[in-house]
């Protein structure tokens, strides 16, 4: 990775910089079915525009050709080029095009692709060339492509994905819970947890996992500083979070391997039936109907603990497209309440644009515990946001689970563990 980021700073000094859109009229862009605002650009939409998705060949081929014919169809004058890069080795793909200089027009990047590029000035700030963007999309959705140090946001929000916490009704009523009244804060969590082990004897749990980042953020604790430079979790209060995991933990509320790499995860041991509690996606339930079906009827959804967390994809801009008018109408048309719902149907992902609140089809549940799990997981969009800093990658992310193991497995104090996390990541981070 880190030979592509040398390459990238020698292409960013050697790019062309296109300024970006003003609003003095122009071709429209707004949706197909007339909802929202529509985004005028400098210049004439027409001529060539490249796009690049990611690994939705071939499954949803048909469903992008049209999006495309129908963009095509409403511009004569454009021609787009579709590619679709394959779903392994894809941000090392996009770092090697973004070196080389052959960045596509618009490009199909979560916010931690985004995050490197946008550093080195490759991305067009779509807030100031499209300042319709915050009217048309969640905040949640548009607040995921702004960075510390960085002015204005640097992605459409495409599609979009929360977690849902999900409850095994048979074993809360064998163990003396309701499970209408699931728990909603974590401690209501532990207090049941300790009623669950002590009347299924330590067989079946209903904590099942350890915390993270996000469980800190979520407890009030700032885990990076204001300008993205460093980390700060390394807090009294997210010292207190672990201490209070550290002792579920030695009361048995949580399996042994937890905090080894034998543990198989909390979905898979609770399609297992040996843990009553699992995060998960809005559909997960459809899936499940499908993998264990004698459970599925079985899971009671409710929302998730605190903030829900955000997980975005989105579409960005090169700042370097010879072709801005047309690169900005087509990453609109993509990412337009109508396209979206019709991609939402297929798959099992939520729409970014405030139009598709009032579409029944994510608002209303058909009365199953599967639709009411759907529901629940697009009105948590509204206050869902991306707990863990894009800063963090691969090797902060091993550090930051190696430490809070450490802490609640009792290796260590809680301070010195989240002492040495921030210490650690903080170098790497300098790196």
């Amino acid at each position: 990775m880190r030979k592509y980021w040398t390459r990238l700073a020698v292409a960013a000094a050697v790019a062309t910089t296109v300024a970006g859109c003003g609003l003095a009229g122009g071709g429209d862009t707004s949706s197909q079915s007339g909802a929202g605002a529509s985004a005028a650009v400098t210049g004439e939409i027409k001529g060539k525009v490249s796009l690049q998705t990611w690994a939705l060949k071939p499954k949803f081929t048909a469903y992008m050709q049209g999006v495309i014919d129908s963009f095509q169809r409403k511009y004569p004058g454009v021609q787009v080029t579709w590619l679709d890069q394959p779903g392994d080795g894809y941000s090392d793909k996009v770092l090697s095009q973004a070196a080389g200089g052959s960045l596509p027009d618009v490009v199909n990047l979560p916010p931690d692709f985004a995050l490197p590029l946008v550093k080195q000035g490759m991305l067009l700030d779509v807030a100031t060339a499209d300042p319709a963007l915050t009217q048309d999309y969640v905040s949640g959705g548009t607040d995921a492509y702004r960075f510390p140090g960085h002015s204005g946001a640097y992605g459409y929000p495409w599609y979009l994905n929360t977690d849902v916490d999900y409850w095994n009704a048979d074993l809360l009523t064998k163990y003396g819970l309701d499970p209408g009244k699931p728990p909603a804060t974590l401690d209501e969590l532990i207090a049941q947890a300790k009623v669950f082990k002590e009347k299924s004897g330590g067989q079946v749990y209903l904590m099942s996992r350890k915390p993270g980042l996000g469980d800190l953020a979520n407890a009030g604790v700032k885990i990076m500083s204001e300008d993205g430079r460093s980390f700060t979790f390394n807090t009294p209060q997210a010292a207190a979070l672990l201490d209070r995991y550290r002792d579920a933990y030695r009361q048995g509320l949580l399996p042994k391997d937890v905090l080894t790499d034998k543990y198989a995860g909390n979905a898979k041991l609770f399609n297992a039936g040996t843990v009553a509690w699992t995060t998960a996606g809005g559909n997960y339930i459809t899936t499940l109907a499908t993998d264990n079906p004698t459970l599925a009827p079985k899971v009671v959804p409710s929302p998730a603990m605190g903030t829900p967390p955000l997980y975005v994809q989105g579409l960005s801009v090169a700042k370097s497209s010879k072709n801005l008018p047309a690169s900005l109408a087509l990453a609109r048309w993509v990412t337009n309440a109508e396209n979206q719902a019709a991609f939402a149907h297929l798959t099992s992902i939520f729409p970014s644009t405030k139009a598709s609140a009032n579409d029944p089809f994510f608002s209303k549940s058909d009365g199953t515990n599967a639709g009411s799990a759907k529901v629940i997981a697009f009105n948590s969009l509204a206050t869902a946001a991306i707990l863990q800093p894009v800063q963090v990658d691969g090797a902060m992310s091993d550090i930051v689970n190696q430490q809070i193991a450490l802490a609640i497995s009792g290796g260590a104090s809680s301070n010195k563990a989240l002492d040495d996390a921030v210490a650690r990541c903080n170098q790497l981070l300098k790196n």
